[in-house]
């Protein structure tokens, strides 16, 4: 699904109906919980929160323009997309993730490398992706960027 918007309202509001809702629910979640130094920005034509330029000046290294991603969310063809990065990056927050998805909804995480698919907007367990926000400060991130990911 390819959204055209400059702005996450703008994008939310051409989100199909059926999951308007779920998405803006997913962004108050983040926004309610994300570390102080993140900033909310259209990235990737989606709604994404990343380290501004200004406490991070290189950038994404595949794009020093962009600044560094962080989180995204999207709506997609067949389902509604959470990206961590930081979880693709530090394997022990993934081990984290998929354990507690586990016990929270009995079910395992239908996921790629960062990518976490909620098929029903009706599965997504809010209060847990509110702890997955929290768990990852702005150094932390910057961090662990930098040792895993950046291109040297």
């Amino acid at each position: 699904m390819n959204i055209k918007a400059d702005d996450p309202d703008t994008y939310i509001g051409q989100v199909p109906d059926d999951r308007k809702e779920a998405i803006s629910q997913l962004r108050k979640v983040i926004l309610e919980n994300l570390p102080e130094g993140f900033s909310e920005e259209m990235n990737y034509g989606m709604i994404g929160y990343v380290v501004p330029h200004s406490l991070y000046p290189d950038g994404y290294h595949s794009d020093p323009a962009r600044p560094l991603p962080f989180m995204s969310i999207a709506s997609q063809k067949n389902h509604i997309a959470l990206y961590h990065f930081g979880m693709y990056a530090k394997p022990e927050l993934l081990d984290w993730f998929k354990e507690g998805y586990r016990e929270v909804t009995g079910k395992n995480p239908d996921m790629g490398k960062s990518c976490i698919r909620f098929r029903k907007p009706d599965d997504i367990p809010f209060g847990f992706i509110a702890q997955l926000v929290k768990r990852m400060e702005v150094r932390d991130w910057i961090e662990t960027y930098e040792k895993n990911l950046k291109k040297k």
